[in-house]
């Protein structure tokens, strides 16, 4: 392997590395065979049909309700699964996590920005009868669609605004390309979610079980609470139920969309957060710029995927 040659696997490497396994040009070519029309297609009709098979399962047993949220997870588990398998998604989300993991110290103070007056605001729901009531009374299907609803809201949002984040690196970069630096900015942005979503959750758990008396929560709910089962729901009796873990789920669902439109509007957190990583995805399209010269000058080279050059041609 000549000198050329080995910049260029080490320049493909770097790529992938960072979550831009789309920059190589093999990978890219790979991605986009399995955006044909005819592959997509098969994907959406497999999806649509076991989704249909897994929701008249799951409502044959459990109802109507259950049977929707059941149909839409296992649509989603087929489109997951393809995506990952063939359009390379573990790398992007791989990067994301890891990014997210290392940088913890300045995720920390941008997410208590935000948490403040949405632990304020939704405390406040936690305490109010109407929404025991409403999300107590939902089963785990409806419970499960709103929640799915919450996340399509806020990924529909996301894709509105975060082109606008792109502006200043791309570079006249389009297609596939682009696409992957837009993926960086979602994923690294979901990923923040997520966990204020699931430290939420805790938080609500926790204040439930040790400041909500179970006959108030009887008397808002206007029955019996119902504990998990297992030595935990043992352990903790009607001070953990199952009302308690909707009413968490439902509220901590609701803060994530909360911190999505918080993330992507408040000037601040987007001056912290985004040139974070802008300035990471500019080093990536300069990057670029010297790949396609070493990949010009290397032209019989064999990218990390092991498929020799030229399919992305």
């Amino acid at each position: 392997m000549t000198g050329a040659q080995d910049d260029v696997a080490v320049a493909e490497g770097w790529f992938v590395d960072h979550g831009l396994p789309y920059f190589v040009d093999d990978v890219r070519a790979g991605v986009a065979r399995g955006l044909g029309r005819g592959r997509l297609v098969g994907v959406l009709a497999a999806a649509v049909l076991l989704g249909i098979a897994g929701g008249c399962g799951v409502a044959a047993g459990l109802g109507a309700a259950a049977g929707v949220g059941g149909g839409l997870t296992v649509a989603g588990i087929v489109a997951a699964v393809y995506a990952t398998a063939t359009l390379r998604a573990w790398l992007i989300v791989g990067w994301a996590v890891r990014r997210t993991l290392r940088s913890f110290g300045l995720v920390l103070p941008l997410v208590t920005r935000a948490l403040p007056l949405l632990l304020l605001f939704i405390t406040f729901l936690f305490i109010n009868a109407e929404v025991w009531q409403v999300a107590a009374s939902l089963d785990g299907g409806v419970l499960w669609v709103a929640v799915l609803l919450f996340a399509a809201i806020a990924v529909g949002f996301l894709l509105t605004r975060l082109p606008e984040e792109l502006d200043t690196v791309d570079a006249g970069l389009r297609g596939l390309e682009r696409v992957n630096l837009l993926l960086v900015l979602l994923v690294a942005q979901a990923v923040q979610v997520l966990l204020l979503a699931l430290a939420v959750f805790a938080f609500f758990i926790v204040f439930g079980v040790v400041a909500m008396e179970p006959s108030v929560v009887s008397q808002w709910t206007g029955g019996a609470l119902h504990p998990p089962d297992g030595p935990v729901g043992d352990w903790l009796g009607d001070r953990l139920s199952l009302e308690l873990l909707r009413v968490s789920t439902f509220l901590a669902a609701f803060s994530g969309l909360y911190f999505t439109v918080y993330a992507v509007t408040d000037e601040m957190y987007r001056t912290q957060f985004f040139s974070v990583v802008l300035r990471e995805l500019e080093s990536a399209v300069t990057a670029r710029s010297a790949y396609r010269a070493l990949r010009d000058d290397a032209p019989d080279v064999t990218d990390v995927t092991g498929e020799p050059d030229g399919a992305g041609r």
